[in-house]
């Protein structure tokens, strides 16, 4: 039963807000109405717009007035604004400062006639307003012109008191996702709005944008309470998101700000602390958490604290109650007593006991302690404490695995069904439902209806594609249904499967890649233009959001700290009002108004399939590793021989025994032959006679297999055995591996991070560069570290710029295009600050660097930050390419060539941040080879490992690449010189010819016979 712990133990983790925000004694159907909602949905479908309520609007004059900021993905501010007021308001009034034409009379949908207002500012940007009288109230909604949909489905909405259906149809950019909206959310919100709303999100499964809006609260400078209070929740979010050790250190840092006396916070964190333990499967760690001492938390406590002169924050909460947003929020937090909330929390330890009760199989103590928990939440208040359902759902979905090890599956079913009903009432379309549902159905296959299991597993993965962070929260719920599929083996299966599995994260690279597509099959108009200016705008803005972070993050704040906030938090005002106003223009062009499909139908992906090829996809779970089978002829899903674990071992002893750190060098053993064998029979053999007419396999791996190139398995095990017997003989060297048949022997491979993401390679065009290849590299020697102002220790030591790489594989290149074609950049002036200013660089069709690849951290307690070394170049330098500046090049080249050192590994969330990143992150290709992606390539050559170039490998293999026939497809080019080297006895060890894949579409030519090509001009070199 382990296997369940994290799936409810995420589940519990929804009824946070039972604690200290979200408690509404009405009936759960008053959620519909719109006017007791912190926020709610714009429209039906169509770009994610909501509207957020803004307490501090100035039109606000009475309890019941109400006022919004309209936000809509990927604008980085607010849109627009709606508000209803008691009394009247004057249309142009709203307009100071504009130039408006004459008001007119309108028509909305759904409102009927509306005093309308069209405007322009000093910047050149239109807007529309809105207004409409019904009774004493007046409704009315301003922004920009080019969010008129939105303006006008906001409205409706209001005056109706309900969400009205309809498209928005405004720009889309989807350069952002679910967390990095959640984040300009939480900017138009103040910190307690911001707070209620976080606890929503949690309260949803919605964890990632959980943690923006406590972010965001956390970064308030609010007292010690508040600031304890976004820390718990932030560390909470980090649990669900998988990150235990930043959840810890958040837990820690909140335990610091807590009164010893504080029995609501206390018991908050204790129960926080709990299920972080149960999200890693440590349930003896969770009952140690809930052993935890706290004091009584009664109303007389309280009391007694006011007449000693003291105000905690229970007290200060119902002294503020009178103020305008509390009175708004009443529905959203009825400021339950300091007795009511620490009940509901030990009810949800309780809870929390009996799940670990029920891991151990003593069901009759699990039984009595979450009934216990369930009749501890109905004594408040009389069991009308709506936000409570959550909580009692969640206890109902624990009783219903209880009632199922009892062997009453009809009980257990029902039970789930009532629960599942109680979320959907309080949080229809949420992250929660699903969770719920994915549960049942797991239920369902495991008491034998696999058809009734398959049926709702369908439905949720459909469901999910609507709902925010749901790709998220599946990701470990799907492990049932994939089984269930592969078992199933009909025609129906592979695309289902196919779905599913699509609907789950993926590497941040994924998304870049589909921007990329969009950007360059747009065409060079001025609606590209400000397609590619919102774009930089946006990575601007997360920069300069991480920068603002990090000042108001350290302990010592002086006056020069506080005036570069003050300079950052106006910068950045200015840089979300440009990026929103660029949206609004775009959306006067059709074309951005299409949302890019995410999601990819099989029957599409086997149409893009050419003869000859297959695309093969590992879907990794807990219990056990899948793969589908794509061709254009048919499609697959089977399960493979391994789980996560094994996967992960297996393929670490394999990347050990190719290359290894011993001592700061590497280090190369006789490779592990019969463990490649193994590996490939584990993950390929079901389809070993579909293979052999393979000619190119497009391969989406998963988990570790991520870490390694495919090209090393071996599909036949009569070479192992010849291997096996030669190294028998006296004087063998363990070395020579000629006679391996390696599944990239016979095919070309090509490395895929989604099926959108390679369709979408596939479709864009080739580069429009008029010059065809750049070499760069080999840099100067430096004899002493320049002084770099505001260096934070982390600095790689001068060693790195001691070893150059030698310029001779780009020399090789040179020859190959000839030098009328080409162009050297080497030495000194291969310097960062050159390439950054180097505005020619988008000019060329080929881009190779050779040089050193940094991807670790130079030291155990610095953060890695993913760069390629150069020279050091004017004051300034610091000799190094960075994640960050890497992205900001601007490249429009077929193929990038990172002969380097692992240029294939991850970046941290942190670096890609520091990027102007707002998702993706510690995957594997996350790294480097995104940056160069998000610069402009189409395809990328990265390295796994250091590359070799003895016995002059790394040059016969990058020779053999950049040598292609003219329409020799990249991939074929790549496998011709792999198999030059696997029949070589000094370089057949995969250490020297499988380093190299490509991320892109490899079917793809270098050259073409009819692109046309410049050249570089007179200067073919430059160096020093």
């Amino acid at each position: 039963m382990i296997g369940r712990i994290r799936q409810f133990a995420v589940a519990l983790a929804l009824a946070c807000a039972a604690t200290l925000g979200s408690a509404l004694p009405a009936p759960a159907a008053l959620t519909d109405v719109l006017s007791t909602r912190n926020s709610w949905r714009i429209g039906s479908d169509g770009v994610l717009c909501t509207a957020q309520f803004r307490s501090l609007d100035p039109r606000l004059g009475g309890m019941f007035d109400r006022a919004y900021d309209l936000t809509c993905r990927d604008a980085a501010a607010p849109v627009g604004s709606a508000v209803a007021v008691r009394g009247k308001l004057d249309l142009r009034g709203l307009a100071a400062g504009q130039r408006c034409e004459a008001e007119h009379m309108d028509s909305v949908s759904g409102v009927g006639t509306v005093r309308a207002l069209g405007c322009r500012n000093s910047s050149g940007l239109d807007f529309r307003r809105y207004l409409v009288r019904r009774g004493p109230t007046t409704y009315a909604v301003e922004g920009l012109a080019g969010y008129d949909s939105v303006l006008r489905l906001a409205l409706t909405s209001l005056v109706a008191d309900r969400q009205q259906p309809g498209t928005v149809k405004v720009a889309a950019t989807m350069v952002s996702d679910p967390a990095a909206f959640a984040r300009v959310q939480a900017g138009a919100l103040t910190a307690g709005s911001a707070r209620t709303e976080g606890y929503l999100r949690n309260n949803g499964g919605r964890f990632a944008e959980s943690a923006e809006f406590f972010d965001a609260v956390a970064s308030s400078r609010g007292d010690a309470v508040t600031r304890a209070d976004a820390l718990a929740n932030q560390g909470l979010q980090q649990s669900n998101l998988g990150n235990d050790p930043a959840a810890t250190a958040l837990f820690d840092g909140a335990q610091t700000l807590i009164s010893p006396r504080d029995g609501v916070l206390l018991r908050l964190l204790r129960n926080y602390r709990a299920l972080a333990a149960l999200n890693v499967r440590q349930p003896d760690r969770a009952l140690a958490a809930l052993a935890a001492p706290v004091p009584d938390s009664s109303q007389e406590a309280d009391r007694d604290a006011l007449r000693r002169g003291l105000i905690n924050e229970p007290l200060s909460l119902e002294i503020n109650s009178g103020s305008d947003e509390a009175r708004r929020l009443r529905a959203l937090d009825s400021q339950l007593t300091p007795a009511e909330r620490a009940a509901i929390l030990d009810a949800q330890a309780l809870a929390i006991r009996g799940n670990v009760l029920r891991q151990w199989g003593k069901l009759a103590e699990a039984e009595a302690a979450l009934r216990r928990a369930a009749g501890q939440i109905r004594a408040v208040r009389h069991g009308k404490v709506t936000s409570a359902a959550w909580l009692l759902a969640d206890i109902g979905m624990e009783q219903a695995l209880v009632l199922e090890h009892r062997g009453d599956r009809a009980g257990a079913i029902a039970a789930f069904d009532k629960a599942t009903d109680l979320l959907a009432q309080a949080l229809p379309q949420s992250p929660a439902v699903l969770s719920a549902r994915a549960r049942k159905a797991a239920l369902l296959a495991r008491t034998g209806d696999e058809a009734g299991a398959r049926t709702l597993f369908r439905g949720v993965v459909a469901e999910s594609a609507e709902v925010p962070d749901g790709g998220s929260t599946l990701r470990g719920l799907l492990a049932p249904y994939f089984a269930i599929l592969a078992r199933s083996g009909d025609a129906q299966a592979a695309a289902d499967a196919f779905a599913a599995a699509q609907a789950r994260q993926r590497p941040g690279v994924a998304q870049t890649q589909a921007i990329l597509a969009r950007q360059f099959s747009e065409g060079s108009d001025e609606a590209s233009a400000l397609f590619r200016l919102s774009l930089a705008r946006m990575r601007e803005i997360a920069r300069t959001e991480g920068e603002l972070a990090d000042l108001k993050a350290l302990a010592e704040q002086t006056a020069v700290t506080r005036d570069t906030a003050v300079a950052l938090e106006q910068n950045l005002a200015a840089l979300r009002a440009e990026q929103t106003g660029l949206q609004g223009r775009l959306a006067a062009y059709p074309r951005y108004q299409t949302l890019s499909r995410s999601l990819v139908d099989l029957a599409d992906l086997r149409h893009q399939l050419r003869v000859g090829e297959a695309y093969w996809q590992l879907i990794d779970t807990a219990e056990a590793s899948y793969a589908l089978f794509v061709t254009p002829a048919d499609a697959r899903i089977y399960r493979t021989a391994l789980d996560r674990d094994r996967l992960a071992t297996e393929v670490r002893s394999l990347r050990d025994s190719i290359a290894r750190s011993d001592q700061g060098e590497v280090v190369t053993d006789p490779f592990d032959i019969v463990r490649a064998r193994q590996l490939y029979v584990g993950l390929m053999a079901p389809i070993q006679s579909q293979l052999a007419g393979v000619r190119h396999l497009i391969v989406e791996p998963d988990g570790a297999l991520l870490q390694l190139p495919l090209a090393v398995l071996v599909t036949d095990q009569r070479g192992v055995d010849d291997y096996l017997a030669r190294q028998k003989r006296p004087g063998a060297d363990p070395y020579d591996l000629r006679g391996i048949a390696w599944l990239g022997r016979a095919r070309e491979i090509s490395t895929a991070v989604s099926a959108r993401s390679f369709l979408d390679v596939r479709a864009v065009p080739p580069s429009r560069a008029r010059r065809l290849y750049l070499g760069l590299g080999n840099n100067a020697v430096p004899n002493q570290r320049p002084v770099i102002a505001g260096s934070d220790g982390c600095e790689w030591p001068l060693a790195a710029w001691q070893a150059p790489i030698s310029a001779a594989e780009l020399k090789v290149a040179e020859q190959r295009f000839g030098p009328q074609r080409s162009q050297l950049i080497t030495g000194s002036a291969f310097n960062d600050a050159a390439l950054l200013t180097n505005r020619e660089l988008g000019e060329f069709r080929v881009l190779h660097f050779a040089t050193h690849g940094l991807v670790a951290a130079p030291r155990p307690d610095c953060p890695p930050r993913p760069a390629l070394l150069t020279s050091f170049g004017p004051a300034g330098s610091d000799g190094l390419l960075s994640f960050r500046e890497i992205f900001d090049l601007k490249l429009d080249a077929d193929l990038v060539v990172l002969s380097a050192c692992d240029t294939a590994g991850l970046a941290t969330v942190a670096a890609s941040r520091e990027a102007g990143l707002s998702s993706g992150g510690n995957y594997a290709l996350d790294g480097l080879v995104r940056a160069f992606v998000g610069a402009g390539a189409r395809s990328v050559v990265a390295s796994h490992w250091p590359v070799p170039d003895t016995y002059g490998s790394t040059r016969r293999l990058i020779g053999g690449l950049l040598g292609a026939r003219p329409n020799q497809p990249v991939a074929a080019a790549l496998a011709d010189a792999q198999r030059g080297l696997m029949d070589d006895a000094r370089t057949s060890h995969p250490f020297y010819w499988a380093a190299f894949i490509i991320l892109g579409d490899g079917a793809k030519p270098l050259l073409t016979t009819n692109a046309p090509v410049f050249a570089a001009g007179p200067a073919g070199r430059r160096g020093g």
